[in-house]
């Protein structure tokens, strides 16, 4: 039995093969149907989301099987006290898998110690959220054919975006990689990162707070917000906030292979002018999501189609 808990579990090969079932899913839905049928999907969630429990429950509903579970810590045991190992084992009386989003780091690996089924983690804290790594990386795959040769800008807040921390995490593996790491001086990706993946592995990156200076070179623009409950003061905030607003004009220089990508929620940093843009991809992302847990679902429960 095997759990999800961060990106670097799986290897490239096992990437590559989870793309490939979403490819297979893309194209033929119908023969993935029923593929669960008689399974049953926990969705613990700790912490409000629209997109990732939506997604993991449309995923096993078109997987043919059944989604059991709850939106919020309030209308769980949690409320009176239940630990998280605890919870675990009593989710895995009742259901095939658990997908568990949590506001405290490492709580899904607690759950996945103590479950007697698989648990993937939707998101721990500022820590993982490896199901959206797994729909960034299909989008890549999908708009630019593979991950070598690529120059990928990150832009927004670069210090808290789990999503950010991730997608570095699991690009670094590929070859001929260059980042560009756009954000304030206050939102800047964190030492740990740099040195723990960028530097260890011997990836070239630059740091600049100028977006339209680096917009010609990019491959990949990964959109995130600033947001405005990180800064120490609203003079600094007011100051940097529309300095990321993606525009049609800020676009002009950028190439027309561009594929613009935003995790989401946006608030205003991709002006929704963007969205008729061929280049933007980031509602290819969410489908993207659904097909991607689809495939990660069928590898977790070992179900062979």
């Amino acid at each position: 039995m095997r759990s999800l808990i961060d990106i670097l579990e799986l290897t490239t090969e096992e990437l590559s093969g989870l793309i490939s079932v979403a490819n297979d899913i893309i194209d033929h839905p119908q023969k993935y149907a029923e593929a669960c049928k008689g399974k049953k999907l926990a969705t613990l969630f700790f912490e409000p989301s629209t997109r990732t429990r939506l997604s993991f429950e449309a995923a096993m509903y078109e997987l043919g099987g059944n989604v059991l579970g709850f939106s919020e810590a309030q209308s769980s045991s949690a409320a009176k006290g239940e630990s998280v190992a605890d919870t675990a084992k009593t989710i895995s009386c009742y259901a095939d898998i658990i997908a568990m989003r949590h506001p405290k780091e490492g709580a899904p690996l607690v759950a996945s110690m103590n479950a007697s089924v698989p648990v993937i983690n939707a998101g721990d804290g500022g820590h993982n959220h490896p199901t959206q790594t797994l729909a960034d990386l299909l989008t890549i795959y999908r708009e630019k054919g593979g991950f070598d040769n690529l120059t990928i800008g990150l832009c927004g807040d670069l210090k808290f975006g789990r999503t950010v921390h991730s997608l570095i995490a699991a690009m670094s593996r590929y070859k001929n990689i260059k980042f560009v790491l756009i954000s304030p001086e206050e939102l800047k990706l964190p030492s740990y990162v740099k040195k723990d993946i960028l530097k260890k592995n011997g990836i070239p990156y630059e740091q600049t707070t100028d977006l339209l200076s680096v917009m010609p070179e990019l491959d990949i623009l990964y959109m995130t917000r600033v947001q405005r409950e990180r800064f120490f003061n609203e003079e600094d905030y007011l100051r940097l906030k529309d300095s990321y607003i993606l525009t049609p004009e800020k676009l002009e220089t950028a190439k027309e292979t561009l594929s613009i990508m935003h995790p989401l929620p946006r608030v205003n940093e991709i002006s929704v002018a963007i969205d008729d843009d061929p280049r933007a991809c980031y509602f290819k992302q969410v489908l993207n999501g659904k097909y991607m847990r689809m495939a990660l679902i069928l590898k977790l429960l070992e179900v062979e189609v």
